[in-house]
């Protein structure tokens, strides 16, 4: 796809997007959804009690028209999206754990899942327990179906605006993913997944209650949400399946940390941590790994040599090209 081409599909769908918020008197993301959902229903402008109004949805007719012309392949769309939404993101202050999952970590999620499942002809289900706006599993299922895969997506988010967007982004791609509007720590009516995978939400659960049935709630006090929603998503997963978890790379440094260490133990294998670049987080202190979990059964076992890697820049080619070699050296020995 061309820069013009993008700048230009961009530029229409701002202009959209803007003319719905004023129109609707609503924020830039329920515009979003709206632009979004008007796309989906064949470029056709949804007038509900004259709102939009005559003169914006004659506008908007304009601007789809041009847009129609200019087909976008699925995974266009989602980078489109991605730049829409992280505008919307810089103009509605969105809480951390409300913000898109960056393409450069999706798909180091890819990369680690084609490596993690290298037979193509298995078809592949992945879980994300809070997917948010959906770009990390949108991004690992398109990105597995350009390298010919047959991947299909749950996602699951308490957050309904987010989970919208999510839904509609899907749509727009064409993506197999179903949603779930739920707390990712009740019960999920899901069948097994060979994948589980998640940017983690950081933070406290609030619902003491529920977090009794889970091995890594704290014995006093709130226990900390991505410890439970890890565990949660865990149970998802089918023996032998993996689960990829971004989480802070102190993980195992908190006040919190031995009743992880307890559940790591007793329910999954630790098979492997990457660290990320400090260049992708505004401190030290808040850099994150991923983590590489394998369910216990079948043929699963610990590996004899934990990996433990770190990408030194994801701006260098060659610090890349170093990890991959270190990774792929790593799976033929303990895989």
């Amino acid at each position: 796809m061309l820069p013009e081409k993008i700048e230009q599909v961009f530029t229409l769908n701002v202009e959209a997007i803007q003319l719905l918020q004023n129109a609707l008197d609503t924020s830039f993301l329920d515009a979003y959804i709206e632009n979004a959902e008007n796309l989906i229903d064949n470029y056709q402008v949804r007038v509900i009690d004259g709102h939009p109004d005559a003169k914006t949805a004659q506008r908007l007719t304009e601007i789809y028209q041009q847009m129609k012309e200019n087909q976008l392949a699925p995974e266009e769309w989602r980078k489109l999206s991605q730049l829409l939404l992280l505008k919307g993101s810089k103009e509605e202050h969105l809480q951390p754990n409300h913000q898109l999952t960056p393409d450069t970590i999706g798909y180091l999620f890819v990369y680690l899942i084609e490596q993690l499942f290298p037979n193509k002809k298995q078809p592949l289900t992945i879980l994300d327990v809070a997917s948010g706006m959906g770009n990390l599993l949108l991004t690992s299922l398109l990105n597995l179906q350009i390298a010919t895969y047959q991947a299909a997506g749950i996602g699951v988010d308490i957050d309904d605006t987010l989970l919208s967007i999510a839904a509609s982004t899907s749509e727009l791609t064409e993506a197999d993913v179903q949603f779930f509007h739920q707390d990712g720590l009740q019960d999920l009516l899901i069948e097994p997944v060979d994948v589980a995978m998640s940017d983690l939400p950081i933070g406290y659960y609030p619902n003491n209650q529920k977090a009794a049935d889970f091995l890594t709630k704290a014995e006093e006090g709130h226990s900390y949400a991505h410890h439970l929603l890890m565990e949660q998503a865990m149970k998802y997963v089918k023996e032998a399946g993996f689960g990829l978890f971004l989480v802070p790379s102190n993980f195992l440094e908190t006040d919190q940390s031995d009743y992880l260490k307890k559940w790591l133990v007793s329910e999954v294998y630790l098979q492997g941590a990457v660290q990320l670049p400090d260049e992708l987080f505004k401190t030290k202190e808040s850099s994150k790994s991923i983590l590489i979990l394998q369910k216990k059964g079948h043929t699963a076992k610990q590996v004899d040599e934990v990996l433990v890697a770190k990408i030194a820049s994801i701006k260098n080619t060659d610090t890349i090209m170093e990890f991959f070699k270190q990774f792929e050296n790593w799976k033929n020995k303990n895989f």
